[in-house]
């Protein structure tokens, strides 16, 4: 099957093509991508200093049928040869959402093609599979793994058993990673999204010179919690204007350094108390934070040390895409046809809850 993703959640218009005989035949899968088309609007939301709904959906509607048309240009494919199409059912915004879902429904009526609404997390959840590292041996022979999901609003650690067949072992209680960083980066005055932005400027910082929290370090569960590390990095940029009425820069570059190093080594303590739990020989990091190089060096140090393989999707692949849908669409409908949808309504999951993926 070639199966046509589309992604508009939030500020990216992602669109992908997919070949599922490369997941069917235990070929690497990231063979069976044939083509994508991404378009972020960072530059139109930087100036808010955060994501406009109504002009993200705005943007989707102007890109969404030309980066279609490019992403069949790049597959050497035509609309006809489709046999399927995967969007993005939840969660993200409503509007945004809409304008994915009418693309995809209207295609899927007008060309009677099979069509099935996919979970955003269920396509982060999966990308670190088409990683070009799962050369040498079978995809499929990866499962179980356990995956780490540090996307923008989530921090979940799960056990994937099989497609479609996940358990939750332990997600965040208030801020996620991502959130975190956003609000850090926004008091430190730095620029959106960010995540990169606080993370580049933690290169140039002196280690030591802030000891900030680390919540839920030495809990007994594998939850996680970071809005007091939030309120922390808040209490030092306070204390820094009452005394010297500025924020330096190389103030900024300690404080970055110490609130990376507190996230890190909170998510690497998880990551490793879950793999002694369920003995899993692979560990996936999906999501946007999956991209920051802190975090990489640690895990892969944790593989390292527990001789375990260690999955990051490709940095194109880190935030919203067109690919990950196309995916996770492809390889559900692999294993069960009967999941493509009977309705051409629209019925979009805005909050749509982890815990109804769950299985």
């Amino acid at each position: 099957m070639y199966i046509l993703g589309i992604e508009t959640s939030c500020d990216e218009t992602g669109v992908a093509i997919y070949d599922s005989s490369f997941w069917e035949s235990n070929q690497p899968a990231h063979l069976g991508l044939l083509g994508q088309s991404l378009y972020s609007q960072v530059k139109m939301h930087e100036i808010y200093g955060g994501v406009v709904p109504e002009l993200a959906s705005r943007d989707h509607i102007r890109l969404g049928l030309p980066l279609i048309e490019d992403c069949l240009k790049k597959s050497g494919l035509t609309i006809s040869q489709i046999d399927g199409i995967a969007y993005t059912k939840g969660p993200g915004l409503a509007g945004a959402l809409l304008v994915g879902t009418s693309i995809a429904k209207a295609m899927a009526f007008a060309l009677s093609k099979k069509i099935i609404g996919i979970h955003h997390l269920e396509g982060h959840l999966l990308s670190p599979l088409l990683s070009p590292n799962t050369e040498g041996f079978h995809t499929q022979d990866l499962f179980p793994f356990l995956a780490l999901l540090v996307s923008g609003g989530h921090t979940q650690l799960m056990l994937v058993k099989d497609i479609g067949v996940y358990e939750l072992l332990g997600e965040t209680l208030d801020d996620a990673a991502g959130e975190a960083f956003d609000k850090t980066a926004k008091l430190l005055g730095l620029s959106y999204p960010g995540g990169p932005a606080v993370s580049l400027l933690a290169k140039q910082g002196t280690p030591g010179k802030f000891n900030l929290p680390r919540p839920l370090i030495h809990s007994k569960n594998l939850d996680f919690s970071f809005a007091g590390l939030k309120t922390a990095v808040l209490t030092q940029t306070k204390l820094k204007i009452q005394t010297d009425q500025t924020l330096d820069p190389q103030f900024k570059a300690d404080l970055s350094l110490a609130f990376v190093e507190a996230v890190v080594e909170v998510l690497c303590k998880k990551v490793k108390d879950a793999i002694h739990l369920t003995k899993c020989k692979t560990l996936v990091v999906a999501g946007g934070v999956g991209a920051n190089e802190q975090l990489r060096a640690g895990l892969n140090g944790i593989a390292k040390h527990l001789d375990i393989q260690v999955l990051f999707p490709p940095l194109d692949l880190c935030t919203d895409n067109g690919a990950m849908i196309a995916f996770a669409g492809a390889v559900k409908l692999l294993k069960n046809p009967n999941l493509a949808e009977s309705t051409l309504c629209f019925d979009v999951k805005p909050r749509w809850p982890l815990d109804q993926l769950i299985t």
